[in-house]
């Protein structure tokens, strides 16, 4: 026990002198996540929508006012001597609707009228909800103007259950805090260990008989400190920036987080074992651990769409059930019944690394000969 206070107090006292090491612990942390926070936005918004409006009566007008109410779309002025299409062809616009000339003469006659919309299809999401939403902004101006009755056979009443203002930080950053939490300790703990490398530091330590275990416990214990006071800093900035609040029992946040981290500088830790130099080391976690936590986490895509067999990946990922943890904490609040799976994955995938560590740095290690 006293080697690895002894280790996890060396490895304090060294980064405490390091100001790159700092500015890596708890400055970048902090501008990732108000980076990622206010730059990630998943809903499509100000969509540049062109309109010709061959009518050009009240009727029509106000269905193009109907259009733009929801602030979904935003008017964008075209060139009226070209085609409306060009303005697709050039990228002013993501979508045109044409409204023909006798627009309102056959509504007001009980006879359907054909508007053309052209969609940019180039982006299928975005395409899909520009469709949606001119059909949801037809629907209410026919609704508005009587053209369909108001009672239908059947009416769909939908609600909002976890997220009633549709306030898209409430899913960003609790994800953000996964992938912050994952790559910066992850990535401190393998350049400490590969700086014990590349200095020749580890020979001393070998000399001293301390074991491999008891060297990345210290290590460990070390930078799982550290790391718990980045988790601190950037919860602290949600809360303050983003008004993220809790929304039920913390409990399965205040144990996931400690388990979470250790498994980030495990992570790290088992990395710089492998890698011969720092570069290797940054390379190592940039490419495997934050492609993987921001791609396969589901931090922004269901994992649903990623398709066989990479969607096996995922299970093996450990930011995927930290996200769980957070936004059931800041977002459902169902608490230990809904992610008490993910608390069980962590220790497992936090166990497995630890010894892939440590049978790696047993390796290098010269037997005991007393």
């Amino acid at each position: 026990m006293n080697r690895i206070l002894a280790q996890c107090w060396k490895e304090l006292v060294q980064f405490s002198r390091d100001r790159l090491t700092l500015a890596l612990a708890f400055v970048l942390p902090m501008m990732t996540l108000i980076i990622f926070g206010f730059a990630i936005r998943l809903e499509a918004k100000n969509i540049p929508l062109a309109v010709q409006d061959f009518d050009n009566s009240p009727l029509s007008r106000s269905y193009v006012e109907q259009i733009f109410s929801a602030q979904t779309f935003q008017a964008v002025p075209w060139d009226t001597a070209k085609p409306i299409d060009v303005s697709l062809d050039r990228a002013l616009a993501k979508a045109a609707i044409i409204i023909p000339p006798d627009f309102s003469r056959k509504i007001q006659a009980n006879h359907t009228s054909t508007v053309q919309v052209l969609v940019d299809g180039t982006d299928t999401n975005n395409a899909r909800v520009i469709k949606n939403s001119l059909k949801a902004a037809t629907n209410s101006f026919l609704r508005l103007k009587n053209f369909i009755p108001k009672q239908l056979p059947i009416e769909v009443k939908s609600r909002l259950w976890f997220n009633p203002g549709r306030k898209e930080a409430l899913y960003i950053v609790p994800g953000t805090y996964a992938v912050v939490l994952w790559i910066f300790p992850s990535l401190l703990s393998a350049i400490a260990m590969v700086r014990e490398k590349e200095q020749g530091t580890i020979v001393q330590i070998y000399s001293s008989r301390i074991s491999a275990g008891e060297l990345l416990l210290g290590k460990m214990v070390a930078y799982v400190l550290v790391a718990l006071g980045m988790a601190a800093g950037v919860m602290s900035v949600g809360a303050l920036v983003f008004n993220m609040r809790l929304a039920g029992d913390p409990t399965p946040l205040l144990i996931g987080t400690p388990i979470f981290v250790s498994v980030a500088v495990l992570f790290g830790l088992f990395l710089g074992v492998r890698a011969g130099n720092q570069n290797a080391a940054v390379q190592g976690v940039s490419l495997i651990g934050f492609i993987t936590a921001f791609l396969l986490s589901g931090f922004i895509y269901p994992l649903s769409n990623i398709p066989f067999p990479l969607s096996l990946l995922p299970n093996i990922v450990p930011a995927r059930y930290y996200i769980g943890i957070t936004r059931d904490a800041y977002v459902r609040g169902v608490g230990w019944p809904g992610v008490w799976f993910d608390e069980v994955m962590l220790l497992v995938l936090g166990f497995l690394l630890f010894n892939a560590a440590r049978r790696g740095l047993s390796r290098m290690q010269l037997p005991d000969e007393s």
